[in-house]
C-alpha cells in the first residue's frame, strides 16, 4: 500500500473512487489523503521519484511481518 499524506489531520470519511484509490477526507469535506491498495504490484517504489512537489519532509515507512 502507498499512502500520500496531503494534510495532517484526521480523516472523517474515506471513499473508495476506483478499484484501488482510496480518498480520506476531513470535516470539510477535503482530500487529506491518497490510498493507493497493492501499490507495489503497479509500480517499483523502491526507485519512487518525487519531482517538482512542494515537500519538505518525506517520510517513508516499510511494513515488517512478526514472522521474520
Amino acid at each position: 500500500m502507498l499512502y500520500i499524506k496531503l494534510v495532517d489531520t484526521i480523516s472523517t470519511e474515506s471513499e473508495e473512487v476506483s478499484p484501488g484509490i482510496v480518498l480520506d477526507f476531513d470535516e470539510q469535506n477535503r482530500v487529506i489523503g491518497v490510498e493507493i491498495e497493492d501499490a507495489s504490484k503497479y509500480i517499483d517504489l523502491s526507485r519512487l521519484e518525487l519531482k517538482s512537489l512542494p515537500i519538505t519532509n518525506v517520510i517513508f515507512t516499510e511494513k515488517v511481518s512478526a514472522g521474520i
